[in-house]
């Protein structure tokens, strides 16, 4: 996307940083204006490991009046298998048919990232609640895009960031709000794990049971490529966001929630690239990204986060592969989604968390955006968590990219004095244009 245009976007959409602060979509009138009984019938968009979760878990719900009406897959073998096993659900390969049937009052999508932001756009705009599989969106201006779509419809999102509907953390992160190891002023995330090596290949025909031009949509078209396909597609600028994106996404998020920061970051620091796999995986395996909020500059005020990852390694910290420490001004709390809670009040430790795991609850926060739904409670993973989250990732792998560190002006979404730098806050899309791009941006 050219800088050009991302600026006059930012300027028509009106998202500055209080645009973004002030985009909450649940508000009490419509919580009034929902029926907390009636059915909520929901198209599935992403029938593979993630979506047969997502099918699965609202399946659980089925006799709270929950329907899987459509699974929607561009893998008509995926799309069928994932029909077979949810009774009464049609499949589909064209998501614009769940988008046009105005019986549907939810979407939930589970595609590649590159599907996210779009497939989340045009819901809304048809007027469907959305859950939406982390990270929020492929870039840093469809994230723009989703929050301010979000408040114009007047609809849920709901992110894929699953903590934030659990107990365990919501009970840790708010210890941290009331003062438990003091002042939090940094936070320190990992992910470290053993991935494995998606080889070399070259350019081939897809197989018959997939719609590859449905399946690479508004992204550019790029040849079929065996090790660019289901998942492994996650490592290939054009359709993924690596494993920052991946699974770094959910300790960035926590990360951040329990720092207490709810702004975009003023400087990014990082360094990161291929230090172990030689294939074709085009994302970096090791990466250190530090990123700064400065507050109103004062001491005291000043907040960091810090992420880590190494997808070559089973060495984990604490023996988990993902976490964050949160350093205090009077102790340290860690936390996992793995189940793992530790807490110093100054230097003496202290007990686990009493009574409440801090596993991670994929069906929790199903069950969130339903309620949010019905209008009984606000999601606890709105567009602009989603969003501010999301974005530290494509801070990092942009710097990654380029082997930079750069400053960031929050107010302007702009990173300062690197043009090059800003454009890869968007994407190119495909050349003659496609009905899944967002408007205005092709």
């Amino acid at each position: 996307m050219a800088q050009s245009s991302r600026r006059n976007f930012m300027k028509e959409s009106g998202l500055g940083l209080a645009g973004i602060a002030g985009s909450s979509l649940w508000t009490a009138a419509s919580a009034r204006a929902a029926d907390a009984n009636r059915r909520v019938r929901i198209g599935v968009i992403g029938c593979g490991g993630q979506g047969s979760g997502h099918i699965g878990g609202y399946g659980r719900l089925r006799d709270d009046g929950v329907e899987v009406v459509y699974v929607c897959d561009a893998d008509q073998k995926r799309a069928a298998a994932a029909a077979e096993k949810t009774p009464g659900a049609t499949p589909v390969g064209d998501m614009r048919k769940i988008f046009d049937d105005k019986s549907i009052d939810a979407v939930s999508i589970a595609t590649p990232d590159h599907w996210h932001a779009p497939a989340a756009l045009l819901a809304l705009d048809a007027g469907k609640h959305v859950y939406v599989e982390k990270p929020c969106s492929h870039n840093f201006v469809e994230g723009e895009l989703l929050v301010a779509a979000a408040a114009r419809a007047g609809k849920v999102v709901q992110h894929g960031t699953q903590m934030r509907s659990s107990s365990g953390f919501t009970d840790a992160i708010q210890m941290l709000r009331d003062g438990v190891i003091g002042e939090v002023l940094v936070a320190k995330a990992w992910n470290v794990q053993r991935r494995g090596d998606i080889g070399h290949a070259q350019p081939a025909s897809p197989p018959p049971e997939l719609d590859y031009d449905t399946w690479v949509g508004p992204a550019e078209m790029t040849p079929f490529r065996p090790n660019c396909h289901h998942y492994s597609w996650h490592w290939w600028y054009n359709f993924g966001t690596g494993d920052l994106g991946n699974d770094g996404i959910h300790e960035v998020d926590y990360a951040r929630w329990g720092l207490g920061v709810d702004t975009l970051p003023s400087n990014v620091a990082v360094i990161g690239g291929k230090y172990y796999f030689d294939d074709d995986q085009q994302f970096p395996d090791t990466v250190t990204a530090t990123f700064d909020f400065p507050g109103d500059g004062a001491v005291g005020h000043r907040k960091q986060l810090i992420f880590e990852m190494r997808i070559w390694s089973e060495n984990y910290p604490y023996n988990v592969d993902g976490g964050t420490e949160f350093y205090g001004t009077n102790g340290m709390m860690m936390i996992s989604r793995r189940g793992k809670f530790m807490l110093w009040e100054g230097r003496e430790k202290s007990a686990k968390l009493p009574g409440k795991s801090q596993d991670m609850d994929f069906h929790a926060n199903l069950r969130a955006f339903i309620a949010a739904v019905r209008g009984e409670a606000a999601p606890t993973a709105d567009a602009k968590a989603a969003h501010l989250s999301t974005s530290l990732i494509h801070l990092a792998n942009i710097g990654c990219r380029l082997g930079r560190s750069f400053r960031f002006d929050p107010a302007a979404k702009q990173i300062v004095g690197d043009p090059e730098a800003n454009q890869l806050l968007g994407r190119k899309y495909r050349q003659g244009g496609h009905w899944g791009v967002p408007q205005g941006l092709a």
